[in-house]
């Protein structure tokens, strides 16, 4: 007999069989580090961080997304784990050919094979929630086939409990960011993340908010072919940047790349009020430059994506514009618009130093890399001086919003700075900026949003 489902296909047994898996993981991570600071235990970090990426990079579904998002986030982790799970790469070991071959007769019927020409057995690529087989389509378009895990739901809530249980334990430990809407915020879009159509619609989104902009390419969803589990879009071309960077591309390409990179996140964000909040290493693919064609990106996986109200980015501009004119009042009507609340003079003057750190690259109208000064570490330290001002003045409370951008900051910061790219970002984010004015945006994206039948978002 079937274990018996709720409305979104959660089972109760899926979520226990998940909680004994990753029980010890959090668990453990979380008594180490409680036992140092309570007891003064002396921990092998190096060795427990080893294990833990063992048993991550083993599994499937958000705990392992959470892991890799942690290990680029400044001092969010003790060292030794941040470099053990900044290897984690979305490669957990593919499903067999017989659960491929259920979860396509259970999305498109017992006929399914005839929907296509050729259908690879083999996986092509193995994420974190899903897995993609490459395909023939009738009319001789080559596509990707995004399907969705076993009992993904139980895995999600599963998860979204170990991570609640271990974010209360180190908020016991450490009050300087208070994290409770950032929980919402990512159980809500990982939640989202699991609705295959809605990404199809995402992808459509991207579609029509970059059509205009050459040097990035994105799939395009094949419909009649896309469920809630799953995904047939466009097959895309493409290399891991990684590998081309082993090859020792030149700074002229590494360039192209980095600028792509630039337009593919900020041009949906600036212009739309859109962003793609998981800058993984994994979601994007080089296109090599040819005779006839430049350097770029293919830009993919589009489930962590995040709709803002205008408002919000009138509060980004304006942030950036106050720290360009030193006008602290500026400062707080801006962090006010963003939805931070009780910041004391103290508090705001914390929090500058991180947001002096991330715009200190577009005040600069030169060509420069992202980050000067030859210290690999400088952000590390500058979010550890935060961490201990926000201790010293009470601690703050960051608005949901804020998870995702400051993520995708972090994250394209890191790749800019792994391709070593030399541009004017100054000038490029000034072309964004330029003649800003919060209806036109809410005109663009209300109408972008109609378009691409996105369906309505958690706030």
């Amino acid at each position: 007999m079937a274990e018996p489902r709720d409305e979104e296909g959660r089972t109760l047994l899926g979520e226990i069989r998940r909680m004994a898996r990753t029980s010890g993981a959090v668990g453990g991570i979380a008594a180490r580090m409680a036992g140092e600071r309570y007891l003064g235990f002396r921990t092998d970090k190096a060795a427990h961080a080893n294990d833990l990426k063992a048993l991550l990079g083993g599994l499937k579904g958000p705990l392992m997304k959470v892991a890799q998002f942690l290990s680029t986030v400044p001092n969010a982790l003790p060292p030794e784990y941040a470099q053990e799970l900044a290897g984690l790469q979305a490669n957990a070991p593919p499903m067999g050919w017989a659960f491929v071959r259920r979860r396509m007769a259970s999305e498109l019927g017992a006929n399914w094979q005839s929907r296509f020409t050729s259908f690879s057995q083999e996986a092509a690529a193995a994420a974190s929630l899903g897995q993609v087989h490459r395909a023939t389509l009738p009319d001789g378009r080559l596509v990707a086939c995004k399907l969705q895990y076993p009992d993904m739901p139980s895995v999600v809530e599963a998860d979204l409990r170990q991570l609640k249980i271990a974010m209360g334990i180190f908020a016991r430990m450490d009050d300087a960011i208070q994290h409770d809407d950032v929980y919402v915020e990512l159980c809500d879009r990982l939640r989202e993340e699991l609705d295959y159509a809605r990404e199809a619609s995402h992808m459509r989104l991207y579609n029509r908010m970059l059509a205009d902009v050459p040097d990035v390419r994105t799939p395009q969803p094949i419909e009649g072919l896309c469920t809630r589990r799953l995904l047939t879009m466009t097959w895309l071309d493409g290399r891991p940047i990684m590998d081309r960077l082993a090859e020792n591309p030149p700074l002229e390409e590494r360039n192209a790349y980095a600028r792509a990179l630039f337009h593919a996140w900020y041009t949906p964000f600036y212009r739309y009020g859109v962003i793609h909040g998981d800058p993984h290493l994994g979601n994007y693919q080089v296109r090599q430059p040819t005779e006839s064609e430049p350097a770029g990106i293919n830009l993919l996986d589009y489930g962590a994506i995040r709709i803002f109200p205008p408002q919000f980015l009138r509060g980004v501009v304006m942030l950036y514009e106050a720290i360009r004119d030193e006008d602290d009042e500026k400062a707080a009507e801006a962090y006010r618009v963003w939805g931070f609340t009780d910041l004391s003079k103290e508090k705001m003057a914390v929090l500058g130093l991180w947001a002096k750190f991330l715009h200190e690259p577009l005040l600069d109208d030169r060509v420069r890399p992202i980050q000067t000064g030859g210290d690999p570490d400088f952000g590390r330290k500058v979010a550890a001086e935060v961490h201990a001002g926000l201790k010293r003045t009470g601690g703050v409370k960051p608005p949901r919003e804020f998870v995702l951008v400051d993520r995708g900051a972090v994250g394209l910061g890191s790749a800019f700075m792994r391709l070593g790219a030399e541009l004017n970002w100054h000038r490029m984010f000034q072309e964004l900026i330029a003649g800003f004015n919060e209806q036109e945006l809410a005109a663009r994206q209300a109408e972008a949003l109609r378009e691409a039948a996105v369906p309505p978002t958690a706030a």
